[in-house]
């Protein structure tokens, strides 16, 4: 094994992008054999961390120790689209193959010379080659091709001929198949459907390494990981810059409790402390007599007027002293309030509906050649339907056709004009402003400066922001709200809950099937689907 524990640690780490300040002393500890989930909401960094454990990217201040060699699940496999199949699972096996020449190299040296330094080189290179099982990579392979449903996929094809779910498995399957010492994986679950994502906790959970996953996937979190790392505001006294990770054991269940538990003490806290600062300065400004507050001093008949005088006045500023203290003492201690959380408010008054009864019609044998097999359906108007399937069986395609962004090559699809999709892999401009891309109505400013409605899916203060500064999930969001603000009679959705905290994602499913809308969603998303009450519609 390693001469050096498989820990990942980071201490102390903090960043900023201009005058933002992203990380702030972000100080943890990841175990080998521990499978953690990296928490936070939308914007908190946990992608930004992610790229500094693996290298990526320097933290302005603050250290990493990370085992190598490190694996970097991206957003989008690091291969150009005319890459075959088949040379991304090559270059996978190419990391073992060259752990095993090392190894090879190392023991021919050894039987050279038998020295220290001989017999060190080759001690690593054998707990390198044991921790990657380079002997058993071939197999491996097939078993991860297959495991996350890519085995049935011709390897000749190129990158750019399969879907963007074929390709985020692909990128997966590089990392498992290669096995390297520290597995970081940003959002794996994304194209993942039940069974895959059950394979995925099982190979994380074998993993002798350190494994550190950001996700919003709260089955996948409970099932493959056994603490938590959580990157939102945590309690901190008022002078202190907000910044920090809180940890907490099992999993994602254990965790969530933990933390309502966690904020109503913050906020219990907070509330307490005004109460008694308030309390204190009163005090303070108040206390002009000894005893009671109101009465004015004791008095004896025979004494004289300036030895009370006296006293009250000595008790009175000892009163005022201690008052004053504790004032200070408290005023330095307090902690920050708590930051108020986005919370979605629903969906936005939908346009005038279509004339007639249906607003979508998919007529028989409907298909797209190679990507969806034919399928007839209907929806009325008000109904919601769910789509489901394997990855890979069309889902995507289905929404591309229904919003008019693919044109079926059998069959016809009837659909109202007054449609919006969002889809899965949307196209994002990186210099647009985020008031831009909300649309004119943006512009219909509140007397504060704030469009009359974000509907909480997005905060004020990044109106005037680029998209390309805001994260996956902050993108998401816009793109939503974009939608959402004036939604039409038929709101097509791919994976609405990608990329999207928990929070989020359970507020958007319930005021989608609660509003009088048309909805169509495709979903993999096993939460979303145990709760659905619509239509299903299951693609073979």
């Amino acid at each position: 094994m390693p001469s050096t524990p498989l820990h990942l640690r980071a201490d102390g780490v903090s960043l900023s992008f201009g005058d933002r300040r992203v990380l702030t002393d972000i100080t943890l500890t990841v175990p080998a054999e521990r499978p953690t989930g990296l928490l936070g909401e939308n914007g908190s960094g946990k992608s930004t961390l992610l790229r500094i454990l693996a290298g990526r990217l320097a933290p302005d201040a603050g250290s990493v120790l990370v085992p190598g060699p490190i694996g970097l699940l991206d957003q989008e496999i690091p291969f150009s689209p005319g890459t075959r199949i088949e040379e991304v699972v090559a270059d996978a096996l190419a990391a073992a193959q060259r752990l095993e020449a090392e190894l090879a190299a190392a023991g021919e040296a050894l039987a050279a010379d038998a020295g220290p330094a001989a017999t060190a080189a080759y001690d690593d290179a054998l707990a390198a080659a044991v921790l990657a099982d380079v002997w058993g990579a071939p197999a491996r392979a097939e078993q991860v091709m297959t495991g996350l449903g890519l085995a049935g996929v011709d390897r000749t094809r190129t990158i750019a001929e399969i879907s963007g779910g074929q390709r985020g498995r692909l990128a997966l399957a590089r990392l498992l198949i290669a096995r390297p010492a520290t597995l970081l994986l940003d959002e794996p679950t994304n194209h993942l459907d039940d069974d895959a994502a059950g394979f995925l906790a099982q190979m994380l959970a074998e993993h002798p390494g350190p494994v550190l996953v950001a996700s919003h996937d709260r089955a996948f979190l409970d099932e493959a990981t056994r603490m938590q790392l959580d990157l939102d505001p945590s309690p901190q006294p008022l002078g202190e810059t907000p910044g920090g990770v809180s940890a907490y054991e099992g999993g994602f269940s254990d965790y969530l409790l933990a933390r309502y538990d966690a904020r109503d003490r913050w906020e219990r806290q907070f509330r307490e402390e005004q109460e008694e600062l308030g309390r204190l300065r009163t005090q303070v400004r108040d206390s002009h007599s000894v005893g009671h507050e109101g009465r004015g001093p004791r008095t004896e008949a025979r004494a004289s007027k300036k030895f009370y005088s006296d006293r009250n006045a000595t008790v009175v500023s000892r009163r005022v002293r201690d008052a004053q203290r504790r004032l200070e003492e408290l005023e330095e201690s307090q902690i920050r309030k708590p930051p108020q959380e986005l919370r979605f408010t629903g969906i936005g008054e939908r346009r005038r509906p279509p004339s007639g009864g249906a607003v979508l019609a998919a007529a028989a044998q409907a298909e797209a050649a190679g990507r969806l097999a034919p399928v007839s359906f209907s929806v009325s108007a008000g109904e919601k339907l769910l789509v489901t399937g394997a990855n890979g069986c069309g889902k995507s395609t289905l929404l591309a056709l229904l919003s008019g962004h693919l044109a079926p090559d059998a069959g016809s699809v009837t659909v109202t004009a007054d449609r919006a999709l969002l889809a899965q892999d949307e196209a994002v401009d990186q210099d647009a402003l985020v008031r831009a891309v909300l649309g004119r109505d943006a512009e219909e400013q509140q007397g504060d400066g704030v469009p009359g409605d974000l509907m909480g899916l997005v905060h004020p203060r990044d109106l005037d922001r680029r998209m390309g500064e805001l994260s996956r999930g902050q993108q998401r969001r816009v793109a939503l709200a974009a939608i959402l603000r004036r939604p039409p009679a038929l709101l097509l959705l791919d994976e609405p809950t990608n990329h999207l905290s928990l929070d989020l994602a359970t507020h958007l499913e319930e005021a989608v099937q609660e509003w009088e809308g048309t909805v169509v969603i495709a979903s993999h998303d096993r939460w979303l689907r145990r709760r659905w009450r619509g239509r299903r519609l299951e693609l073979g």
